[in-house]
Parts: structure tokens; C-alpha cells; sequence
């Protein structure tokens, strides 16, 4: 098993994912990525990720590798940079994984292969295998509310048990969050360290049950931690002025699934003039109809006036 040297930054705090942007012929934009990047530090992230929501299994197996190199180079030493490495086969994840190592990455993420039911033994042997072969700590994401089938308790325990919390940590979205959150919690005798990544709508609940940090998208990023620091702070006031416009634009992305997160995060990241396009990679489920951006538009106003404290 490789040693745990690369073990040196805390993974913890606020890890927004970064989302892929591509130009109108479908290449990835790599100025709006750098863009990107250096607006989510001066936004107060502690660091970024790539996940779902970096349309990740939408891009080719060259790009997904250069995309990791590209976010290794854009951290230069300003916070944690995790790498999503989720795939269908095992040998998959770990080349991902140590495309990561080698790119300088700080972490990596994986959600369970999605394209057949796993037997509770074969996810263990999937996430442990991948644990074994990659030095970096991981990140077991459980993307059920969305993609995927929900990980056992039993295999994230195992998983704990056999590592430690330095090197296994768990992002739990399986329905309902709060709850399993707690039980993943208890059942680890408050060991796990655990993230939210319900984009901010479960995120004070979440907050309250003892997590270690958040991994919401880029698009609300400026709203996320200011509510990470009043939850810090235990500045009641200011986390419901925060928390409310949040949690009804996450809902209103929540009504289209994980095509929805991508429509609304890409519109608001060109309306903002970090990205180039809206672009997204087809096919797609769902677009932004006319009456859904103008509620979304009243609802940003709202978002960006609680942030400023208007």
C-alpha cells in the first residue's frame, strides 16, 4: 500500500466543483477554467474539486486527464485541489487517480461505477483497491440522489475501519441527507469526516450534524461561504438572511436533476463574465425556459443582496 506522505494539506472547509466550460465547438475553454479558478479564491475557497457537475462523464478520456493536469498547474500552492476519479471499472479510477498524484493534486473523489447495481462486497473491494493503488486521500462519494445506487453504511464503516479518517473521508447525498449523514456519523462513532454537497440547500442542517467542510458548485459560491462563516461564527441572524434565497435556488436547479445544476451554474457563471459560453455537452434533458431565468434572475437578487448585507 503507498504511504500516506502526500497526506500534508487539511481537506476540509469550502471545495466548490469546477465546472467544465466549452466553447462554442465544443472544446474546452481553457480561459474561462482560469478564470474560473482564480475567482474562486478571491471568493474565499479553501480549495476546488472536479465531480459530477464538471460534466465529467461527458468528456473524452484525453480531455478528463489534461483537464486534471490543467487544475494541478491553476492551484499554484492556494488551497486543495480534488480530483473526481469515479468510473466504471476499477483500473479506470486508479489511472485517474494517478494522473491526479502525478498532476499534484492534493486528493481524489470517486462515486461507485453507476452503470450496473454492485453487490455490497464489490463495492468495498472497488473503493478499497482504489484506496490501496493511489497515495492521495479519497473522498467516497455517495451521488445517489441523482446518479447512481447508494453506497451501504457497511462498506463506508469497513472502509474507516480499515484506513483511518486521514485517508478515507465521505461525501453522503443519499436521500434523505440529514439523516444518513447522522447515521454515518454515529455508526463511526463521530470518526467520519464527513462533506455535504447538496450545492448549499442542506448545507445548515449538514452543518449542525458535524461536518468538516462543503463541496457545493461554483455558480452560488460567494453565498456558500459567507454562510460557512456565520455557521462558524454561530451568527444565527446572518445564516437564515443567507440561507433562505440559497436553499430556493438550489431547489429550483433540484427540479431538473443534475441537468438542471448544469444549466442554471453555467448560465450565472457567463452572466457573472467568467465564462465565455453557457455551453453544455450533449444530449441534454433539460434547457433554461424563459419564466424559469427570470425567477431565477429575482432570486440571484435576492441571493447577492444577503450577501453584501442589504
Amino acid at each position: 500500500m503507498p504511504t500516506l506522505s502526500n497526506m500534508k494539506k487539511t481537506i476540509a472547509g469550502v471545495l466548490p466543483v469546477v465546472h467544465t466550460p466549452f466553447l462554442d465547438d465544443d472544446t474546452i475553454d481553457w480561459e474561462s477554467l482560469d478564470r474560473q479558478i482564480d475567482w474562486a479564491f478571491a471568493s474565499g475557497a479553501d480549495g476546488y474539486c472536479t465531480g459530477m457537475v464538471s460534466e465529467l462523464l461527458r468528456l473524452t478520456y484525453h480531455e478528463r486527464i489534461e483537464l486534471t493536469k490543467r487544475l494541478g498547474e491553476l492551484n499554484r500552492g492556494r488551497g486543495v485541489v480534488v480530483i473526481g476519479v469515479g468510473a466504471e471499472s476499477t483500473k479506470q479510477a486508479i489511472e485517474y487517480g494517478r494522473c491526479a498524484e502525478e498532476a499534484g493534486c492534493d486528493a481524489i473523489m470517486a462515486i461507485p461505477p453507476i452503470s450496473t447495481a454492485l453487490p455490497v462486497q464489490q463495492t468495498f473491494d472497488y473503493f478499497r483497491d482504489v484506496a490501496e493503488a493511489v497515495s492521495l486521500p479519497l473522498i467516497v462519494q455517495d451521488a445517489s440522489s441523482y446518479v447512481g445506487q447508494e453506497i451501504p453504511l457497511s462498506v463506508s464503516t469497513e472502509l474507516l475501519a480499515r484506513f483511518g479518517s486521514e485517508k478515507v473521508l465521505f461525501k453522503p447525498e443519499a436521500s434523505p441527507i440529514g439523516p444518513k449523514l447522522s447515521e454515518l456519523r454515529d455508526a463511526t462513532a463521530g470518526k467520519a469526516r464527513i462533506f455535504e454537497g447538496s450545492g448549499g440547500m442542506c448545507l445548515v442542517d449538514s452543518y449542525r450534524r458535524g461536518i468538516v467542510g462543503t463541496i457545493p458548485g461554483m455558480e452560488f459560491l460567494p453565498a456558500v461561504v459567507a454562510l460557512w462563516k456565520a455557521l462558524q461564527a454561530n451568527d444565527e441572524a446572518a445564516i437564515y438572511r443567507l440561507y433562505l434565497p440559497l436553499c430556493a435556488l438550489v431547489a429550483l436547479q433540484l427540479q431538473a436533476g443534475l441537468d438542471g445544476f448544469l444549466a442554471v451554474e453555467k448560465y450565472v457563471l457567463k452572466e457573472r463574465g467568467i465564462f465565455a459560453t453557457d455551453r453544455r455537452r450533449k444530449p441534454l434533458a433539460w434547457q433554461l425556459d424563459d419564466e424559469t431565468r427570470q425567477e431565477l434572475e429575482r432570486l440571484l437578487d435576492l441571493l447577492d443582496a444577503a450577501v453584501t448585507g442589504q
